[in-house]
């Protein structure tokens, strides 16, 4: 079975839901704590022993690509004022991992921004890292994904559980539970984006990890414009289950939707808290506030 080396990175949207704040930046470069958002999703893919990565960008979204890149000035800067710390931090995330960049140049939606990687891809099955997606795991999520894949050889996506009265937010999936494999794995039947909570088949929501076999592309390239005039993901992964098996996974791991203004402060709260430097200071700060007066 081909070993999955490559992992694909859609980080070409608009941001819009952070507007102002993403007019002139990335969304994916916004600070939870003291790392851009797409940085946890790039370190997750390279503790899974993921070799090249791949980020489809967009206009407006160079300062992805001078992050990960080498920085000659700030290092010397920092070299000469005698920084070594921060000097072997900056370097760290320039000597991380290879990374390729492809531009799509429409926004066309999700499916059609893993279409344009098809290319660098190579005929093999990969991985998609969604970085609004952030999943703190004592094995990384993508690898426990991966770990799926080598059992079954077949596409997988990470899926949980979502109160049901959230299921319109998310992809829903109907599935049935494999024997042996305590509730973590299902055999997919049918999937639908984002239905009312009378019609969904499940609360088990889809969420940004997959692992894909290249026969997603023939099926995106013959998916029609959905929801919003875009190539819906949800709509190739169905077209593909026509002629493939694809396994819902549910994760172990705690998930923080950072594509949320909500639940990115509340990411930003919970790592600041687990931030070594930061953590003990900031818990403090967080006993002395009077909520309760504060809402008044």
């Amino acid at each position: 079975m081909i070993t999955i080396r490559r992992a694909v990175f859609p980080a070409a949207g608009l941001g819009t839901r952070f507007l102002p704040a993403t007019k002139a930046q990335p969304k994916e470069m916004l600070a939870l704590v003291d790392k851009p958002i797409i940085q946890y999703a790039v370190e997750e893919a390279v503790a899974s022993g993921l070799e090249n990565l791949i980020i489809i960008t967009g206009r407006g979204k160079n300062a992805i690509e001078d992050h990960f890149d080498v920085s000659f000035e700030l290092e010397k800067i920092l070299e000469e004022r005698g920084k070594p710390d921060l000097l072997k931090l900056v370097r760290a995330v320039s000597d991380m991992v290879h990374i390729a960049y492809v531009r799509q140049k429409e926004a066309l939606g999700l499916g059609h921004a893993i279409l344009v990687a098809r290319d660098l891809v190579n005929n093999e099955p990969f991985a998609v890292l969604l970085g609004d997606d952030i999943i703190e795991s004592e094995t990384p999520c993508i690898r426990q994904m991966m770990d799926v894949y080598q059992r079954y050889g077949t596409s997988v996506v990470a899926i949980m559980e979502v109160p049901k009265e959230e299921v319109s937010r998310y992809g829903i999936i109907k599935g049935t539970p494999l024997p042996g494999e305590e509730g973590r794995l299902f055999d997919l039947q049918d999937m639908v984006e984002k239905p009312s909570a009378h019609e969904a088949p499940s609360n088990l929501a889809i969420i940004g990890r997959y692992i894909l076999t290249p026969a997603i592309f023939e099926t995106l390239g013959g998916t029609e414009r959905g929801r919003g005039g875009e190539i819906q993901l949800t709509d190739g992964l169905r077209r593909l289950l026509a002629n493939e098996r694809i396994l819902g996974y549910r994760f172990h791991g705690k998930r923080h939707d950072a594509g949320d203004k909500l639940g990115f402060l509340k990411a930003t709260v919970e790592f600041a808290l687990k931030n070594e430097d930061l953590g003990p200071e900031f818990r403090r700060y967080l006993s002395s506030l009077r909520l309760g007066e504060s809402q008044k």
